[in-house]
């Protein structure tokens, strides 16, 4: 059933909340847990939560099995791989100024699209938006990494590998996915993501100390359950049927959400050329997410 316009605005407005406050909760967990058994930890009960509403929520959706190779790309760029970037930046970069700079991700979906789908080309004005946002990206690095120690600017060049290698997934799922029910295909990809980043924490944080906290299991929790499932299922759910205008809103809330939480909740510093930085960011991202005319 098609939801109302009111309803798809009501879930627009809770994504932005949920995804705008993930950054925090996964950097508060990060203070009693390693970065990679974290994800793993929230990949596991994330999974096992998919397992059990997928067979429903599937004859509810509608669609064809995903192709075999479609998941494990999925699972592999996606999941594994971008999470475990994430958590692994978050132990240096702070919530807030990762929100941002994972913003560059609808720009790396656009120039992506202009290069590999029919269809999507960029026009000018949209190259000129690719720019500017990587302007700004290049002015929190020169700032905000640059004065947090001697090893962030580093850091933060690993981080943007994380939207760069979800875009390559995106763009295979939009290009070879279509008509595949998304319910299967997360379901498969966030189990091998589960399997992959559980290999990778134990390899490399054998020996690391767990300690699960109240504030640590409420993050494994929270990102499972909420940011997680309860997103992504509401994000496929509404992305059927409502115009992409009203989707990419979702691009520009959540990384003011996540620096207004890490700098009131986190007591994060957020300073002029952070807004600076994000005001670049977000205002590239306008213009590459608008139509070619």
């Amino acid at each position: 059933m098609k939801p109302s316009p009111l309803v798809v605005d009501l879930v627009l407005a809770l994504l932005c909340l949920i995804w705008g406050s993930t950054w925090l909760v996964i950097r508060t967990g990060l203070e009693d847990l390693p970065p990679l058994h974290a994800a793993a930890l929230r990949f596991t009960l994330a999974s096992a939560i998919f397992w059990l509403v997928a067979p429903r929520l599937a004859r509810l959706e509608g669609g064809t099995p995903p192709r075999m190779w479609l998941v494990l790309l999925f699972g592999t760029l996606n999941f594994a791989t971008s999470y475990a970037i994430v958590y692994w930046a978050e132990t240096v970069i702070p919530s807030a100024l990762a929100s941002v700079l994972w913003a560059v991700f609808p720009m790396l979906m656009a120039v992506s699209g202009h290069l590999f789908l029919p269809g999507e080309r960029l026009a000018p004005r949209q190259w000129i938006g690719f720019a500017v946002g990587f302007l700004g990206v290049a002015l929190l690095f020169r700032t905000d990494l640059y004065g947090l120690s001697a090893g962030a600017v580093g850091v933060g060049a690993v981080y943007l590998l994380s939207p760069f290698v979800s875009a390559i997934g995106q763009t295979c799922i939009k290009r070879h996915g279509q008509g595949a029910s998304s319910v299967l295909l997360n379901r498969g990809a966030l189990t091998l993501g589960m399997v992959l980043l559980w290999i990778l924490a134990l390899t490399l944080e054998r020996g690391a100390e767990l300690h699960f906290s109240r504030s640590a299991l409420f993050s494994i929790a929270y990102l499972a359950v909420v940011g997680t499932c309860v997103a992504f299922g509401l994000y496929y759910w509404v992305l059927r049927t409502t115009p992409a205008y009203k989707m990419s809103l979702i691009a520009y809330v959540t990384p003011v959400i996540a620096l207004f939480l890490g700098w009131s909740v986190g007591k994060e510093p957020v300073g002029l050329s952070t807004l600076c930085g994000a005001g670049l960011v977000l205002g590239g991202v306008g213009l590459v997410r608008r139509p070619a005319a």
